[in-house]
């Protein structure tokens, strides 16, 4: 229904319309939901974990696996153990992506 509503305001930009109030209450109100759902799927979406690959990381960060293991040493970067696969953190990713890095450790 709003698809064709906006569909009809492309094709005929100077149409008027009459609506009750209260119809234009129940319109904000559905829209102003509808909105709220999106924004709160998108937030919880961004703040999701996630766990790339060694070679992920690797890639993103352009860094060789040997760079990766002497992090790992020095806890600047710690992966996990993910069903036997070796996982890194995106959030400790991003926050080296960022230049966030944990001062006093050696890189």
């Amino acid at each position: 229904m709003n698809k064709e509503l906006i569909n009809l305001a492309k094709e005929c930009p100077g149409l008027q319309v009459t609506i009750t109030l209260s119809d234009l209450i129940e319109a904000n109100t559905a829209l102003i939901a509808d909105t709220k759902r999106e924004l709160e799927q998108l937030i919880t979406d961004q703040n999701a974990e996630t766990y790339p690959s060694r070679d992920k990381v690797m890639e993103m960060l352009d860094v060789s696996q040997a760079t990766l293991w002497r992090w790992a040493k020095n806890g600047y970067l710690v992966p996990l153990n993910v069903g036997g696969k070796r996982r890194y953190r995106m959030s400790d990713v991003k926050r080296i992506l960022e230049g966030d890095a944990q001062k006093g450790v050696a890189v």
